[in-house]
């Protein structure tokens, strides 16, 4: 979450999906506009990029996975890796190299919104450009690349020969070009694309359909640079193009006409409107007038809706778990049992019963369940412990919070949130006698909570919200790619002997031994005399308000595939008269 740095939001999904008939595919077309009616909003947020190699959410992890064809894909049922791109692929002995074969026919395509036409890409010698390793390629080391500023470039970095260095490199404004040529990657042919790892890692495959190692198209970066990814400029080879994207308020998208027909999925939904709307009653409101086809629930309606909407609940199975990080590096929080402290004093269990109104399970530690090598979810980390905490807080110097310096917490938008973080304000009064007037609560939208959670110690809050949701089913998604010490780049903690033992569990080969790292890495960050470096809560259980006619699949890993959704129109149609 962060899967993939699920990252993760309170949202409100409202779904009004309609079929049209499907165009032929030819190398130019238009996509239909006028007899398509569709609203699919996002509760107050805009979309914060649509660049593969920086997205880092959510809401643009779902937009990336259809404007762009990855590497691989995951199976929505089983989610085992399934080709995308790539066909098939073989690793060799040692799994240090992985040979993908790729399809050719998947055309480079520019949606023009004022004509509707979409249009293949040509070369300058007015070639039809077609996705190639070549592109696999550019987008890879481009991760690679420390101005670009990606946070998941640190998470494949490790895995593929040279990119670690490259993107680490002292230097970033002058990087010695033979640099950039050893990063492990290649392609020997345009079918083909080679990836050399510097270690084993089991995991590797599954980490294929990230959306961070997707192939990007370098001509139209140049030409546009930060501006290639909107509306009318940017290039895609997806199901969907982007047709409208006015920020903060709207966004479309249309089936592409140009994908290859076997690629084109199951779902019949030709046209996605977004329209942001304020807040979760208000889309909630729309649903239970049909004017929407899907929203998420108001924490006071949850038991209403399950009660007379039983046939139209639907539990959403996210792995995603949500807690409170800490700059490590921000006094008083660089006292880790300050941190053990105010993790401590949180009752999970109340906040649950409270708050969610009793829909989530409480987290000690990080990896939820389903993730391998995650330990049981009842027998590694402190949790809710107020005598511990206590103790800590006054170790630290701060007896019954004497002396303890004004804090900020910061939360992103939404009610759902100030729920949380006043409830997290009340705990750390009731239990360890720190005023509520010392903790100063404060909510941005969630791409700038991104952002101001990355300044200097002088900007950047004490504490932030945030949640996790994997990227690929390993235990290493969240320890090595949350907690591990260069890739905490928001909470900036040391390195200690903890992340010696993340690299060995990274490349440890027996499936027992790496469970038993596991444990001990989630036992040496959450366990008393832990670092808690942020402070796990609750693995989320949640329901959305369906109506019937809506029907797919929901994607537990990577983004969701809208062109695998169904409407059934005359059933829509006829409720909304």
């Amino acid at each position: 979450m962060s899967k993939k740095l699920f990252t993760i939001i309170s949202l409100l999904i409202l779904a009004s999906l309609v079929l049209s008939a499907c165009g032929p595919k030819v190398k130019e077309g238009t996509v239909a506009t006028e007899d398509v009616v569709t609203n699919y909003g996002w509760t107050d947020t805009d979309i914060p990029t649509l660049d593969p190699q920086l997205g880092e959410d959510e809401v643009s992890i779902n937009y990336i996975n259809n404007l762009f064809v990855h590497l691989t894909n995951y199976d929505l049922v089983t989610s085992e890796v399934i080709p995308e791109a790539a066909t098939s692929w073989d690793i060799s002995d040692d799994n240090l190299t992985y040979t993908f074969t790729l399809r050719t026919d998947i055309p480079w395509v520019n949606h023009n919104p004022e004509t509707g036409e979409v249009k293949q890409e040509v070369d300058a010698d007015g070639n039809p450009r077609f996705l190639t390793a070549h592109d696999f390629v550019y987008g890879i080391k481009r991760a690679c690349d420390p101005n670009l500023a990606s946070y998941y470039s640190s998470v494949i970095a490790p895995f593929i020969v040279g990119c670690a260095d490259y993107l680490n490199y002292e230097d970033p404004e002058n990087i010695p070009a033979e640099m950039y040529d050893a990063i492990g990657v290649s392609a020997p042919a345009d079918d083909t694309l080679v990836v050399n790892l510097p270690e084993p890692a089991s995991f590797f495959l599954s980490m294929t359909p990230m959306w961070t190692i997707t192939a990007t198209p370098q001509w139209a970066i140049e030409e546009y640079g930060d501006q290639w990814i909107e509306a009318g400029n940017i290039v895609t080879n997806g199901r969907y193009v982007l047709h409208e994207w006015t920020h903060g308020v709207s966004r479309t998208v249309l089936r592409n006409p140009l994908i290859p027909e076997d690629m084109y999925g199951k779902g019949n939904v030709d046209k996605l409107e977004v329209n942001v709307v304020p807040d979760i009653a208000t889309g909630y409101a729309l649903w239970l007038n049909n004017e929407v086809d899907e929203s998420a629930i108001p924490n006071e309606e949850l038991q209403t809706q399950l009660s007379e909407f039983a046939d139209e609940s639907a539990q959403v199975p996210r792995l995603t778990v949500y807690y409170i990080a800490f700059r490590t590096t921000k006094p008083p929080f660089d006292d880790a049992r300050v941190r053990a402290a105010f993790s401590a004093a949180f009752d999970r269990a109340a906040f649950i019963e409270v708050v969610r109104q009793g829909y989530g399970i409480v987290m000690n530690h990080f990896a939820p369940p389903g993730m391998f090598g995650a330990p049981p979810i009842d027998e590694v980390g402190v949790g809710f412990d107020p005598e511990y905490a206590r103790e800590e807080l006054a170790a630290a110097g701060y007896p019954d919070c004497e002396g303890f310096p004004q804090i900020t917490l910061l939360g992103y938008s939404g009610q759902g949130t100030l729920n949380w973080i006043e409830f997290a304000q009340a705990q750390w009064e009731e239990n360890l006698g720190c005023s509520a007037d010392l903790i100063q609560i404060e909510q941005q939208d969630f791409s700038d909570l991104l952002t101001t959670t990355l300044a200097d110690d002088a900007e950047a809050p004490h504490m932030w919200t945030l949640g996790w949701g994997p990227d690929y089913p390993d235990e290493n998604n969240w320890v090595g790619d949350v907690l591990y010490c260069t890739t905490n780049t928001r909470a900036k903690r040391a390195c200690s002997d903890v992340d010696d033992l993340i690299v060995e569990a990274r490349i440890e080969t027996d499936p027992a031994k790496r469970i038993e790292m596991y444990r001990e890495i989630e036992s040496k960050f959450f366990d008393k005399g832990g670092e808690f470096p942020l402070m796990p809560l609750w693995f989320n259980i949640y329901y959305l308000a369906r109506h019937s006619w809506i029907d797919y699949d929901w994607a537990v890993l990577g983004g969701q595939q809208w062109y695998n959704m169904t409407i059934d129109a005359e059933a829509q149609a006829a409720a909304r008269q």
